[in-house]
């Protein structure tokens, strides 16, 4: 990109410039400036070949340069424009590396009276401890964020030169207005630098020093790692910013004082919200931020079985609900075999949020103080609730019932899902729930305690998730509320709402609810989830020598359609050791290897294994003819469109897929290789892995983090069993 790139401040953010540029074949040669007190670091710079050549002399070394980049600590950068003037040129491009925008801005402005067009504010999020160039790192902004604050007047074609030079350090751009950077970092970065400072300092002058640092633990070291950063630097940096950092450090003395308080007052249930509101806000932040970068490769070698026994993870349409009436009921609900999965923790920490006392899950235990139907309260902020489409659509019909407003958001797929499914049968009950113009998330449901009317609701399209939120909306509402199905759907909603003792009738595909009467907490025992359970039932089937029992399967007979259509198909599946359990029928599955025939899927039971019919679909790839699949259509508005996405992985992997509007025609044949893309849609990506049984080459999936939200562990498990998977980040 440049011929010459000066760097002012050849320290840790510097020198990695420098030697992330080079290694990146983004300029010919580098030069440095640094004053004659820095000559032994500059000396190391030209040593270790991060720059060409140094000079005491600022307008020589930025002779000739394309490039300008000041890296040195935002208390010197007013003097070093100054001394930049006689030397500036219109044609060149300047960016600083500071961690503070505004003393920046204002600087230059004053300076040349008004902001050059050819300056880009810019500060890499990236650092450590050390300082120097011995410290400099050549992929030291390799998946780091750079935030540029552009002014009004900042060129777009410097813009765009900054934006290419810093994605090819490795970084990713980010755009934000200088006033909201300089807030944001006094408190994701100077506070806790503060703080740590604050904290050495206090325990460092202690009589019993000595021992407080011979036994301090990781979580001390943790924390306190950042106190070995350069004082000068930081000094600069407060100073410059402690307009913003005051009021945070009086906010945060305020939050001290109210803990001192609680310890003081013996108010063990008031510090253990704040901890667990403070843990569960850390965790949102995860969840929103990191997954939005991570990504997971599953890579999976052709062949193998799977023979053994083994219990996969609790059902999670169970788990969902045990939280919500839980947390509704009046007692205390203790809850076994919870799934520990994101979508169903994005539920749990949601009633956290409202207030509710969640304990665990520890081995899948959770323990749920139930706070009454009237006992949630507001929410300090948005609730996060990832990628599930569960919780968002249940908690539309329990929150438009409520006294306060609440906001839901999701990730990027379930902020794509159709939501208005709920919202308009709610809004005919009364609910005022705002969406956006596609009726998508994020949804802000408006509290109306007592206002919402009981109807009767004919469902255009089956679906548990739709009937479910009405039946929840229907415990706030007047009078009944009934809902008519067109076609049998999972009934965990009816079923655990008669386990908490709350009046529920039902008539043909006619169910009905009111308000009369509470929930009373009850133990809850959650089974082993069919939906996970239906990989390896299509996998034993498959592979080749394969003899698998799955245990304490919960076998709920609105959920059973993917055994039903594998018996069809041929598969060789006894249910054993059959019992109910909590009002769940449950069973061992025994599944042996078969030759699958291809069928046309009855519609009937469409309904019953609408999420299983990706790893179906693979099954009818391995199948001898056709299979055909009509009257699926909700499957185009799951995670993904799960037809047109397992269409496409399938015709890469050689099958001939035909999808159609509301299914798939498939002619059963042999299963090659490739890379396939889930769409960050878990099944997808299990079920491409169980297609790898029957493929005669790798099958490579992308884009599989979410397998997490309804399968912990699943690529350790599925090892352990036979396939032949490995994963990694991408």
């Amino acid at each position: 990109m440049f011929n010459k790139l000066c760097i002012i401040g050849v320290g840790l953010i510097g020198g990695s410039v420098a030697r992330a540029a080079r290694e990146n074949n983004l300029c010919t040669t580098i030069s440095a400036y640094g004053r004659e007190q820095e000559l032994d670091n500059l000396q190391q710079a030209l040593a270790l070949k991060v720059v060409d050549s140094y000079s005491l002399d600022l307008g020589e070394a930025v002779a000739d340069a394309d490039c300008v980049i000041i890296a040195t600590p935002v208390g010197a950068m007013p003097d070093i424009f100054k001394q930049l003037e006689p030397y500036w040129s219109d044609n060149v491009l300047y960016m600083d590396a500071g961690s503070t925008k505004g003393s920046v801005v204002t600087a230059l402005s004053e300076l040349f009276s008004g902001m050059p067009a050819n300056f880009v504010p810019a500060h890499p999020i990236a650092g450590a401890e050390k300082s120097g160039v011995d410290a400099s790192l050549v992929d030291l902004f390799e998946g780091k964020r750079v935030i540029f604050t552009p002014c009004v007047q900042t060129g777009d074609n410097f813009i765009q030169q900054a934006t290419r030079f810093w994605q090819g350090l490795g970084s990713t751009v980010s755009y934000m207005q200088i006033e909201q950077h300089d807030a944001v970092l006094a408190a994701t970065s100077h506070l806790p630098h503060i703080m740590a400072f604050a904290l050495v300092d206090l325990l460092g002058r202690k009589d019993e020093q000595g021992d407080i640092f011979k036994y301090a633990a990781g979580g001390f070291k943790d924390f306190t790692r950042i106190a070995s950063s350069d004082p000068t630097m930081w000094v600069d940096i407060c100073m410059a910013n402690k307009q913003h950092i005051i009021p945070l450090i009086e906010q945060f003395c305020s939050e001290l004082d109210d803990v001192k308080q609680m310890l003081q007052g013996s108010q063990a249930q008031a510090l253990h919200n704040t901890f667990t509101y403070a843990r569960n806000a850390r965790q949102r932040f995860l969840d929103q931020h990191n997954n939005m970068t991570q990504s997971i490769i599953f890579t999976v070698q052709p062949g193998g079985h799977l023979q053994g026994e083994v219990r996969v993870p609790g059902d999670k349409s169970i788990s969902h609900r045990s939280i919500m009436l839980g947390s509704l009921a009046e007692g205390v609900t203790h809850v076994t075999g919870f799934l520990e999965g994101d979508d169903a923790l994005a539920t749990l920490r949601a009633f956290q949020a409202m207030g509710v006392q969640i304990e665990g899950p520890v081995d899948g235990k959770v323990t749920i103080h139930g706070v009454g139907l009237d006992g949630l309260q507001a929410p300090k902020e948005p609730i996060y609730l990832g990628n599930s489409g569960t919780s968002m659509r249940l908690l539309c019909g329990l929150l438009a019932g409520q006294k306060f407003d609440a906001v839901l958001t999701g990730d990027k797929s379930l902020s794509g899902r159709p939501m208005r499914r709920v919202i308009d049968p709610l809004s005919k009950m009364g609910a005022i729930i705002e969406s956006t113009e596609n009726g998508t998330a994020p949804l802000t449901i408006r509290g109306q305690s007592g206002a919402l009317q009981g109807i009767h609701y004919d469902m255009p399209i089956a679906s548990a998730q739709v009937k479910s939120c009405l039946l929840l909306a229907g415990l706030y509402a007047q009078g009944e509320t009934s809902v008519t199905e067109p076609a049998p759907t999972r009934d965990h909603t009816e079923r655990m709402l008669s386990g908490f003792a709350h009046p529920v009738k039902q008539k043909g595909n006619q169910v009905t609810i009111s308000r009369l009467g509470p929930l009373k907490a009850t133990d809850i025992e959650v089974p082993s989830d069919i939906s996970s359970a239906a990989f390896f039932l299509v996998g034993a089937s498959i592979a080749a020598n394969s003899d698998l029992t799955l245990k304490h399967v919960g076998i709920n007979p609105t959920r059973t359609g993917v055994i039903n259509i594998l018996q069809l198909m041929g598969a060789n599946i006894e249910l054993l050791n059959q019992c109910t359990v909590g009002g769940e029928p449950v069973a061992d599955i025994r599944v042996r290897s078969a030759t699958l025939k291809g069928i046309v899927i009855p519609e009937e039971f469409v309904a019953l294994a609408i999420d299983e019919f990706p790893v179906l679909f693979v099954a009818a790839a391995c199948a001898e003819g056709t299979t055909i699949l009509t009257g699926a259509k909700e499957l185009r508005v799951k995670e993904s469109d799960r037809i047109q996405v397992m269409a496409d992985g399938l015709q890469i992997l050689g099958v001939d897929a035909q999808p159609t509007e509301d299914g798939m025609v498939i002619q059963g044949g042999k299963i090659g290789g490739g890379t396939v893309v889930s769409h960050g849609d878990h099944r997808i990506a299990m079920s491409f892995a169980m297609a790898a049984l029957r493929a005669s080459e790798t099958i490579i999936i992308d884009d599989c983090a979410n397998v997490n939200t309804s399968f912990p562990g699943f690529v350790t498990l599925t090892a352990q069993l036979g396939l032949n998977i490995g994963s990694k980040e991408a």
